[in-house]
């Protein structure tokens, strides 16, 4: 059987949470760590469209992509890397 080894933020919420929760006091987090991360990805997408990395043109072929196909491939690419 495999082990697994939790990072320190899973450590940190796990300490956290050590006392039961509602199911209300769940959906609250999720949307607060929801929250956090689309913030942090629309920061780093106005990043790149303010260093033209990302434009429109950018944007309407993402818009045709297989995203999931795209980072399979991605991922393959990485492995064949290592």
């Amino acid at each position: 059987m495999e082990t697994t080894a939790f990072n320190p933020i899973q450590i940190e919420l796990l300490r956290m949470f050590e006392h039961n929760t509602s199911e209300e006091e769940l959906r609250e987090f999720r949307d607060i760590v929801s929250d956090y991360y689309a913030k942090k990805l629309n920061d780093h997408l106005n990043k790149l469209w303010d260093e033209g990395i990302l434009d429109q043109k950018r944007l309407d072929e993402i818009n045709e992509m297989d995203l999931h196909a795209w980072l399979r491939e991605q991922k393959a690419t990485e492995q064949l890397q290592k």
